[in-house]
Formats: C-alpha cells, sequence, structure tokens
C-alpha cells in the first residue's frame, strides 16, 4: 500500500485495485469517544456511498471494517474536476448531504465521481442543502479565484433549486454578520 494522502480524518492509501481510507486516532479526544466517532463515521460514510450509488456516480464500497476504523473503496482514475451541478442537485433531491463538498472531493473520468462521505448525513433540511453550497461556492472564491464566477454562475443555472438557493442568502448572512462581530 502506499499513502497517496492524507486530511485531518484519514490517510489514504492506495492499494493494487482499490484505495482504503483509514481513519486517524485522535489523541486529544477521549479514547472512548474517538472510538465510538470513527466507527460511527465509517460505517456512515459506507452506508451514505451505499445509497448514492443508486442516484450518482461514487465509487463502490468493497469494504466496511468498523473495527479497523477503514473502509475500502474502488479505485477511479482521474483528475479532480471544478464544474459540476446536476449531480448536487441529484445528490440533494435524494436526501444525501455530502458535508465536505469541495473540489478536492470531486474526480472526472468520463463522468464526474463525489469522494469523501466521511462528513456526509442523510437529511431532508433545506438548510443543510444550503451550507453544503455555501461551501463548494467559498471553495470556488479561495481555489479557483481566477474563473471562480464562471464556475458558479454555471453550477447555479445547473442546480437551479430556488428554495435552496434562497436559504444560501440566509446562511450567507449569518455568515456576513459572524465575520463583523
Amino acid at each position: 500500500m502506499k499513502l497517496i494522502a492524507q486530511g485531518a480524518e484519514a490517510k489514504i492509501f492506495k492499494k493494487k485495485d482499490s484505495i482504503l481510507k483509514d481513519r486517524i486516532k485522535k489523541s486529544y479526544r477521549l479514547p472512548q469517544i474517538d472510538i465510538k466517532l470513527r466507527k460511527s463515521r465509517t460505517r456512515s460514510e459506507g452506508k451514505i456511498l451505499r445509497k448514492a450509488s443508486g442516484i450518482i456516480n461514487v465509487p463502490k464500497v468493497i469494504r466496511v471494517d468498523d473495527k479497523k476504523m477503514n473502509l475500502e473503496i474502488e479505485h477511479i482514475d482521474g483528475v479532480k474536476v471544478r464544474e459540476l451541478g446536476k449531480t448536487i442537485k441529484k445528490m440533494h433531491q435524494n436526501d444525501i448531504i455530502h458535508g465536505d463538498l469541495t473540489t478536492s472531493n470531486m474526480i472526472w473520468n468520463d463522468k464526474l465521481y463525489l469522494i469523501d462521505f466521511g462528513l456526509g448525513k442523510i437529511s431532508i433540511r433545506v438548510e443543510d442543502m444550503a451550507v453544503d453550497i455555501h461551501l463548494l461556492k467559498e471553495c470556488f472564491k479561495s481555489k479557483h479565484h481566477v474563473h471562480w464566477q464562471t464556475y458558479w454562475n454555471d453550477f447555479k443555472k445547473a442546480y437551479n433549486q430556488k428554495k435552496v438557493f434562497n436559504q444560501l442568502e440566509r446562511v450567507e448572512a449569518r455568515a456576513r454578520y459572524n465575520k463583523v462581530s
């Protein structure tokens, strides 16, 4: 196995034909809480990926091991992508919230794949959808600042959910208020 990425929550290893996501032990947490959180998030991510697989392109789940706190999924070759819209709309229409919707969690390989549902959840709340979209918009602004407005406009046209965009305005207003205070 070869370490190919590391985030705040997990180390990602490339196996021969798959990817292993190994949840990192957090020494600052009480051990019982750390174990409970890592097990729960491992199980939850597997469940969300399986549900999403019937709706959008996501890596196939090969194995969920909540004792070792890791998840093995299909390896998908490709480069990370920057544009999307209909995929996120389908996901939200099926009550799936990504939780970390950034272009770092997308791969393009003839079609768009969303990866890393470790912070995801099932929810019908428009607020959760708006927060997902808010994170994506902030990602566009910070990581793709030269073209962010074009990406955002293209996304808005494809996503086209007025109630979510109305809620997004409220989310952004709260964010602006918190920056001022």
